[in-house]
């Protein structure tokens, strides 16, 4: 019989797919927010940019906290080398030749809102633009390039750290977990590159490799289940005073998005949301195991046939209500059936979404 401790985690794998939901309809009103320069909106002042203040502190690191803990498991039941391997295909493979396959598509849409077409003269060749666009079409892929770089770390580590340190996190208590959001914050003012700022290599790598040596204990979790209410508690008290304090800043770049009070309240969240996860999700259902086995499609395919529609909806100078509204079908109904297509075609499901065959 297989040991407890290597058996899946359904309450992860809703979490996941429920943050990758959240992460779609993130980029509905971030397309056309009115904070961040060159997207679409509606009015100087949009209230409903709140939702991006509330979601962007810790959706992401709530997923690499996640990954961090899944590889745990997954190095439980399989081999380092079989790790590596499956991760290359499914992480790295997408993020470098999927963009060059598929991303020219979503650069030149990324362009055409950002008004970047205008700024750039005809003379230039070709080949180049044709590059440009791949590279302005990397977009949502960055998760996983980061994703499967700290997974090259974690077998580096592995081969190392032979499981001493992971043996001494088990007594890991709420208040140590609290209290792992100061180095959490440090590490949120270094490796934060200074064009693209997703790319938060310091506190990414952290709360990744916190996942894997921390909470991808059982009982740690069980002790974010017991406080589950006071965390979920702070973190709304938290979240509203960041909004009300920040609503107007550029919430995704320095300093605010390193700053004590937004790293406060994006760790008291993800601790909460991993307490009542475990509480209060992985039940199953059907709508749990297609969500599942779609959530990667959901995650890499979600933003073109949203961006696409957002910049038709915009130029045809439609109201906002309906914009939102028409965007966010597009991305989960879009997102869907590209992944239905492209999981059919044999070359294009390896190039973009690592896969062999269909399941």
């Amino acid at each position: 019989m297989k040991n407890i401790q290597t058996t899946r985690r359904p309450y992860l794998d809703d979490l996941r797919w429920g943050t990758v939901v959240l992460v779609a309809l993130y980029h509905v009103f971030y397309i056309f927010n009115a904070v961040t320069p060159g997207m679409m909106p509606f009015a100087a002042v949009q209230y409903q940019d709140g939702a991006q203040y509330l979601l962007y502190p810790w959706f992401m690191i709530l997923l690499f906290v996640i990954a961090g803990m899944c590889a745990r498991y997954a190095l439980e039941t399989r081999s380092l080398r079989d790790f590596i391997r499956t991760r290359t295909r499914r992480l790295l493979v997408p993020s470098t030749i999927g963009v060059l396959v598929f991303g020219w598509v979503q650069g030149g849409i990324s362009m055409a809102i950002a008004g970047a077409f205008e700024n750039i003269s005809g003379s230039v060749p070709v080949p180049v633009m044709f590059l440009i666009q791949c590279l302005s079409g990397t977009g949502v892929l960055w998760f996983i390039q980061m994703l499967w770089l700290f997974s090259m770390l974690l077998a580096l580590v592995r081969r190392f750290e032979k499981g001493r340190l992971y043996a001494l996190t088990s007594r890991c208590g709420v208040i140590a977990a609290l209290l792992l959001g100061v180095p959490v914050w440090l590490f949120g003012q270094i490796g934060n590159t200074p064009v693209i700022a997703v790319y938060r290599f310091g506190i990414y790598g952290f709360t990744f490799f916190l996942g894997y040596f921390v909470f991808a204990h059982d009982e740690v979790i069980d002790r974010l289940v017991a406080a589950r209410i006071p965390l979920l508690l702070a973190a709304a008290v938290l979240g509203g005073v960041y909004l009300v304090r920040h609503f107007g800043d550029n919430y995704a770049v320095m300093p605010v998005v390193g700053c004590v009070l937004a790293t406060a309240y994006g760790w008291v969240a993800v601790l909460a949301l991993l307490g009542a996860g475990k509480a209060w999700l992985g039940r199953g259902g059907a709508v749990s195991r297609w969500m599942t086995q779609h959530e990667f499609g959901l995650y890499v395919f979600h933003y073109l046939p949203l961006s696409a529609t957002a910049l038709l909806l915009r130029r045809a100078d439609v109201p906002a209500l309906p914009c939102y509204l028409l965007t966010a079908v597009a991305a989960f109904a879009g997102a869907f059936l590209l992944e239905a297509v492209i999981s059919r075609i044999p070359v294009l499901r390896w190039c973009i979404l690592g896969i062999k065959k269909v399941k």
